[in-house]
């Protein structure tokens, strides 16, 4: 689901190669009784995809009949439904809050971060890496930890481009604003679309370009 999560939160039983389907990167995902899983499935023929990582997004441009996707959240909720809206100027003072709180990018000017604010501006939790997904995931699995997930009210800012499994990862965590301080990819913006999140790119100090669900943005 998001790779680094602390073993002790535990949502599914078991990820195995779905036989049914001859096809590589299929997976089966059990998850624990208890959990409700709400599936929006996108079908393309017989092949049903709940989630996919890089590899599988290759392999859509190769064979777009035979691959789509279908994202779910593990708590049921609508991303597309929740009306939480955040102000142009907070948002354009986030990028400045993340580079104050980036303190390892200060000593090797070579790592990625990811925050997680509240829509007044209030930075909840910054976190870096190497890899722009892992701060991701760091900042998903801090929420998961302290019990805060689904995400609503919130606005995930990165800080390289917005891609589509950026995008994937903000939709399951429940939050309704992905921002980048970068450009986002073209199945970014449809995939942001389809599920109702607000993906904001290019976010500076004076100006920014709202790709989906603007009127979030007030």
């Amino acid at each position: 689901m998001f790779k680094g999560i602390r073993p002790g939160v535990r949502l599914v039983i078991r990820v195995a190669p779905d036989l049914r389907i001859e096809d590589a990167g299929v997976a089966a995902v059990v998850p624990v009784p208890g959990i409700r899983v709400a599936l929006k499935e996108c079908v393309c023929g017989r092949i049903h995809v709940i989630l996919r990582c890089s590899f599988i997004t290759c392999l859509q441009h190769r064979h777009p009949a035979r691959h789509s996707v279908a994202v779910f959240t593990l708590w049921g909720h609508k991303v597309e439904l929740w009306p939480s809206c955040a102000d142009a100027a907070t948002l354009n003072g986030m990028p400045g809050q993340l580079r104050r709180a980036q303190k390892v990018f200060d000593s090797t000017g070579g790592l990625h971060a990811a925050a997680l604010f509240g829509v007044d501006g209030t930075m909840l939790v910054v976190r870096e890496d190497i890899g722009r997904h892992n701060a991701v995931d760091k900042v998903i699995g801090w929420a998961l930890e302290h019990q805060r997930v689904p995400l609503s009210a919130t606005v995930l800012l990165v800080s390289g481009r917005a891609s589509f499994e950026l995008t994937q990862k903000a939709v399951l965590a429940g939050i309704p604003v992905l921002a980048a301080v970068s450009a986002p990819s073209s199945l970014a913006v449809s995939l942001a679309e389809e599920f109702g999140l607000t993906l904001v790119a290019f976010l500076r100090e004076d100006s920014m370009n709202v790709y989906t669900r603007a009127d979030r943005i007030t």
